[in-house]
């Protein structure tokens, strides 16, 4: 039995979505644990290219049973909108794909309250997608929040819509000046979504605990990253919910005694979407080389990634806080081209030099990195079938990177497809 759970190891936009789909083939249990439709894993295979934001992205390779966690806060339409994208590509959802009743919904005031938020903050907007996130952690945890299993009592959920609107059509009128949501349409365009929806909608806890015992394999899929954790991150510049491996427990409703392997996921370089501090970011044309020749830029948003240099500081960091054991490095490829090649090993914060990632915000936004460059290799590794028959600049690269984390690199990704993997 193996429970992994595959987690960000930066700032998001690491290639999650790749490896769960390419290590789902031998489970029998996919689980997005956290974040919402925010999150945007891009799967590519043949000709074909999806974008999944809710529905984990083991949906596509062997015939694992999916589960949407309790830690997911759900966007019905747009979670319809997906089952019909994937149902179209020829995947019979029926009994592949499961809901937590316990999950949390997100409604059209939370979006509207995202975007009023963002545009007050003005200059110290967070870059949140606007699609409702945190809003709807923000009812969960004041325990007024809509569930999955509110859906099938149409009663309790016309009711909790209508009380939340009372406070929220108070804050539209007298702070934002926007004008009042009407909550009949809401139960509305809700109840629909809530008949379709409830096939899929079970006690998802239960069916993992008995997995467990009848010793099934189990793949838990974060989405966003470390650096962008609720607790762990650069706060505020962070997601709503816990990215990290102890939100994979919380999010799913398995023990952390269960789990096995914490696999970390990080590009061979860095990349952040949003706000917030950012090391190695590099302003200039080697910054604008890794975006164009990485196609940096979100699935969610399209927003352009800022890119740099890969950051062990921080990597250093996430593998400590998730018990990481083993590391998946992507977009290898992405770096064929470069004579040399920068690694940050330090930050110079104040004239000090350090290699702890400091949890300061502000004295993370001075931190100037301290590199140890290495040669590029300048070839093409893309037909490389295994780690001995690639250059021995690369070899000598991942090399370091494992001593500097004391954690093993188990696969290599060299294109955007699942063919273009290596498993050591």
């Amino acid at each position: 039995m193996a429970i992994r759970v595959v987690v960000g190891a930066q700032w998001g936009d690491e290639g999650k979505g790749k490896i769960v789909d390419l290590l789902s083939k031998d489970t029998d249990y996919v689980v997005r644990y956290q974040g919402g439709a925010n999150a945007g894993h891009t799967l590519k295979f043949d000709d074909t290219k999806v974008v999944l934001h809710l529905i984990p992205s083991g949906i596509f390779n062997g015939d694992a049973t999916c589960i949407i966690g309790n830690g997911v806060v759900i966007d019905p339409l747009a979670l319809l909108e997906e089952i019909e994208e994937v149902e179209k590509l020829g995947v019979n959802l029926e009994g592949r794909l499961l809901i937590s009743n316990a999950a949390h919904i997100i409604l059209p005031y939370h979006q509207l309250l995202d975007q009023l938020k963002e545009k007050h903050r003005g200059e110290d907007a967070i870059g949140t997608t606007g699609r409702g996130i945190g809003p709807a952690y923000v009812s969960k945890i004041s325990r007024v929040g809509v569930r999955a299993v509110d859906f099938f009592n149409p009663e309790v959920l016309a009711k909790k819509v209508k009380s939340n609107l009372t406070d929220i059509n108070e804050a539209l009128t007298h702070i934002y000046k926007e004008e009042t949501l009407d909550a009949d349409d809401i139960v509305t365009e809700l109840s629909a979504a809530a008949e379709k929806l409830r096939p899929f909608i079970t006690q998802t806890s239960s069916l993992l605990h008995e997995a467990i015992q009848n010793g099934e394999n189990i793949l838990l899929e974060g989405a966003q990253g470390s650096m962008l954790d609720i607790d762990h991150g650069t706060y505020p510049y962070v997601t709503s919910s816990s990215p990290t491996s102890g939100g994979a427990c919380t999010g799913s409703g398995i023990a952390p005694m269960a789990l096995n392997y914490v696999m970390g996921i990080s590009k061979a370089y860095c990349t952040r979407v949003g706000n917030g501090p950012f090391p190695t970011e590099l302003i200039d044309e080697t910054g604008e080389k890794l975006r164009e020749a990485g196609q940096e830029f979100g699935a969610t948003t399209g927003r352009p990634r800022r890119c740099g240099w890969i950051d062990l500081v921080a990597l250093k960091y996430a593998v400590q806080i998730n018990g990481m054991n083993e590391l998946a490095i992507s977009k290898l490829d992405i770096l064929n081209d470069f004579k040399e090649i920068k690694l940050c090993t330090h930050y110079n914060i104040d004239g000090k030099e350090t290699a702890t990632f400091p949890l300061d915000t502000v004295a993370l936004e001075r931190a100037e990195p301290v590199y140890k460059i290495m040669p590029g290799w300048q070839v093409d590794i893309s037909e490389c079938k295994t780690r001995n028959a690639m250059p021995g600049e690369v070899k000598d690269y991942l090399n370091f990177v494992e001593e500097y984390l004391d954690v093993p690199v188990k696969i290599l990704s060299t294109g955007p497809k699942r063919s273009e993997t290596i498993v050591e």
